[in-house]
């Protein structure tokens, strides 16, 4: 029977990350499977936490939203060390991605019996990161802003606390000239994003890149250019469904590599961490990390 290591945020989604772990944790000791509970203090620690758990040979679980998901399955990556996603934070888009199961029971059944699958991460590499990896996205612009906007909200959750940060970064937002290069390829681009997605979602369920595959071994390079902001706002509401990807005032490109520069300091963000600015490099490291699912 498998043996589980769950690492929790206990701050996750309004602190309701020990809460979504307890039901889940009765249903998989009844199967007769082990389980470890882990709360870390901060996601260097849930990373040393996992590590360890793997180096055991335990399937570790990552409960909370995606900013310790990314941690910890970018920690784990290239290890061998099978994850799995116990969705309770605010964003949660790369369980999204995955299309994981809301219900407790079936979640169980999936951790139990699923056999693990190869999915790709990302390597991001800056001045201030030597190097480091993530799952779902990075993105350099406005969206950044929104995030960390987001992240210090004290009053709103989920995606309120995302739609009042995009509401105060996109009206204070600069135009900012960016130089992106593609696999080698110079792209000059002036405006309010660039993201690079291994999943379609981010920003707590918006379809930022629709044909983004977490398996597929590339990036989705999505490009928003210069707009009216009375525009933008109609493209923010277009994420909802992925429509704003045929407005000509945005572009995708695919790549394995992708580096990122503007003219002035523009915050980028990797799945939910917003700390530092640009410039950054981000590689694609193909079927790198086993994950239920």
């Amino acid at each position: 029977m498998r043996q589980f290591t769950a690492v929790v945020n206990p701050t996750a989604g309004g602190s309701t990350a020990a809460a979504t772990l307890l039901h889940l944790a009765r249903l998989l000791r009844e199967a007769g499977a082990g389980l470890e509970t882990e709360y870390s203090h901060s996601l260097a620690h849930a990373q040393d936490i996992a590590r360890r758990a793997g180096e055991r040979g335990r399937i570790v679980l990552a409960v909370g939203g995606d900013g310790i998901a990314g941690g910890i399955g970018g920690a784990l990556s290239g290890t061998g060390t099978v994850l799995g996603l116990v969705p309770a934070g605010r964003g949660n888009d790369f369980a999204r991605a995955l299309n994981l199961p809301s219900d407790p029971a079936a979640l169980a059944a999936l951790l139990l019996h699923a056999e693990p699958r190869p999915v790709d991460t990302i390597e991001v590499e800056s001045a201030v990161h030597d190097r480091t990896v993530v799952l779902g996205s990075v993105y350099a612009g406005v969206d950044a802003v929104a995030n960390r906007h987001a992240n210090h909200a004290r009053l709103l959750r989920g995606a309120a606390s995302y739609y009042a940060g995009g509401l105060r970064a996109v009206t204070t937002w600069r135009t900012a000239d960016y130089r992106v290069t593609v696999d080698g390829e110079d792209h000059t681009h002036r405006g309010y994003t660039v993201v690079a997605a291994n999943s379609p979602y981010y920003g707590s369920g918006r379809l930022i890149a629709p044909g983004a595959r977490v398996d597929d071994g590339l990036l989705d390079v999505v490009m928003i250019r210069e707009a009216p902001r009375r525009l933008f706002f109609a493209l923010m509401n277009e994420l909802k469904t992925g429509g704003h990807v045929h407005r000509p005032e945005v572009r995708v490109l695919r790549g394995r590599e992708l580096r990122i520069e503007a003219t002035r300091p523009v915050y980028y963000g990797a799945d939910g961490e917003v700390e530092a600015t640009l410039p950054v490099t981000v590689r694609v490291r193909p079927g790198d990390l086993p994950v239920l699912y």
